[in-house]
């Protein structure tokens, strides 16, 4: 494995991103081949980042309930096709079919998301979002009362991310073990793994060492500012304060299909695709006019791609917006990575599997945000017509290129959407014009990089400052 060029692609992305730190652990069958931390846990203190730091894992958490879920129900306290009323005042009905506890696990109620955590993360931190009077998963369910109108589709049927559900599913962990969720998941999850550096309670991080500031992170070039984690507020669908070197020994739980933590066979139910996620793989991007097809689906608190070098990729992200994590492996080849950062900057899902590119001993460029990103960052920049008669600037935004035409009356930006950009030398985009789709092209040409746009041709005259 080529360390240097992880450890170079991890840097580079951090100081464009300006994610202030992070924390990477590999594993590889059995045992841990590379843990390090990278920039500051702490800017103001200028303490750095090590693999025991403390972050907020966000929605990892989700496997870890999932997985006392099917402890319950190994010990018969509870069936996955339980209406979600049998265990909570709560009746959850989507186009008139009743809610049960194995839609919830697979985020198939058939309700949208109704948002409750991003407007509360966003209202803590000042960047928009709602105050809403919740403090607890109760909170939580009598917020979800009135949202019946609000079912999109019948349970079952189609994927939709909600944390809700989550959240009704650590009261049930509750009120069938009699103990509250932290407890019992520390109890029956945590201590056995030996990961005795997570905690889900203000008070335990408090009296722990090595734990990063969380960062809200600007895009407009203002400096991070310090955030904070809402304890209990969010919990079983995203509370989860750990640790690279912690989240090893979890890798390894799941390597070993569910170790001494659930059986096989339930570690097959929460590993079975259930749903396909919205995603799909757009392989005409590539030269391929093959048909779109789902990239990725989810199981039981745990999404599952089954492409992935010829193996099936296994994980879950997490974000509560000052803090972002992901969690991911191949069962096949017994490989696993865990990453953690303290801010929302470059995906942390990217740098897990440019990680396990390289420990595969495979190539990442050939990874398609890679190629995207490569092909979209490297046509950025000031653009001339001939003689300078009309001047453009060509800018990344995510997935697509801005192309703006400078008028100091009428300035006229388009959106680019790739198109085909498997041949470097030529690449093909599109936008929409009057309500008519515009071919777009940019052409490498001996040193020149030129952009084809209605009647125009631009020449790019130098690099974005």
């Amino acid at each position: 494995m080529d360390i240097r060029q992880l450890e170079h692609f991890i840097f580079g992305h951090m100081t464009e991103s300006g994610l202030p730190g992070l924390s990477l652990a590999l594993v590889a069958g059995g045992e841990v081949v590379y843990r390090g931390g990278f920039g500051h846990r702490d800017l103001v203190r200028g303490r750095a980042a090590t693999p025991d730091t403390l972050y907020g894992v966000g929605s990892i958490t989700k496997s870890l309930t999932a997985l006392a879920v099917m402890q319950l129900a190994e010990e018969g306290r509870l069936e996955l096709s339980d209406p979600v009323d049998t265990h909570l005042p709560i009746r959850l009905e989507a186009r008139g079919e009743v809610v049960r506890l194995e839609h919830l696990l697979s985020h198939t109620s058939g309700f949208p998301a109704l948002a409750y955590s991003e407007a509360l993360l966003r209202s803590a931190h000042h960047i928009g979002g709602r105050p809403l009077p919740i403090a607890s998963p109760e909170d939580v369910m009598r917020f979800m009362h009135g949202a019946d109108d609000w079912a999109e589709a019948a349970p079952g049927e189609r994927w939709f991310y909600f944390n809700e559900g989550y959240a009704l599913l650590g009261l049930i962990i509750e009120n069938l073990s009699g103990q509250p969720y932290d407890d019992y998941i520390r109890e029956r999850i945590l201590e056995p793994l030996g990961m005795t550096r997570s905690f889900f309670s203000a008070d335990a991080v408090a009296n722990a060492d090595d734990v990063a500031v969380p960062y809200v992170l600007y895009r407009d070039g203002r400096a991070p500012e310090p955030g904070r984690y809402l304890y209990r507020t969010i919990r079983s669908e995203g509370g989860l304060i750990s640790s690279a070197n912690d989240l090893s020994r979890y890798l390894t739980m799941w390597l070993e299909h569910g170790g001494n933590i659930i059986s096989q066979d339930s570690y097959r139910e929460m590993v079975t695709p259930r749903v396909a996620e919205p995603k799909q793989t757009a392989p005409y991007l590539f030269g391929d006019n093959g048909n779109a097809r789902p990239a990725r689906h989810y199981g039981y608190g745990l999404s599952v791609q089954n492409d992935f070098f010829g193996g099936t990729l296994v994980g879950h992200g997490g974000s509560v917006l000052v803090s972002t994590a992901q969690l991911a492996f191949i069962p096949e080849r017994q490989v696993g990575v865990a990453v953690l950062a303290n801010g929302s900057g470059y995906p942390t899902a990217h740098i897990a599997q440019v990680a396990l590119a390289l420990l595969l001993d495979e190539d990442p460029a050939t990874l398609p945000f890679w190629q995207i990103e490569h092909t979209l960052t490297g046509v950025t920049g000031y653009y001339q017509t001939y003689q300078q008669t009309m001047s453009a600037t060509l800018k990344r935004r995510g997935d697509f290129l801005e192309l703006t035409i400078h008028d100091d009356a009428q300035p006229q930006t388009v959106i680019l959407v790739p198109e085909d950009i498997s041949n470097e030398r030529e690449q093909h985009f599109f936008t929409l014009s009057a309500g008519q789709r515009l071919p777009v092209t940019i052409c490498q040409r001996d040193d020149r990089t030129e952009l084809i746009y209605e009647r125009y041709k631009f020449r790019r005259s130098g690099p974005l400052t």
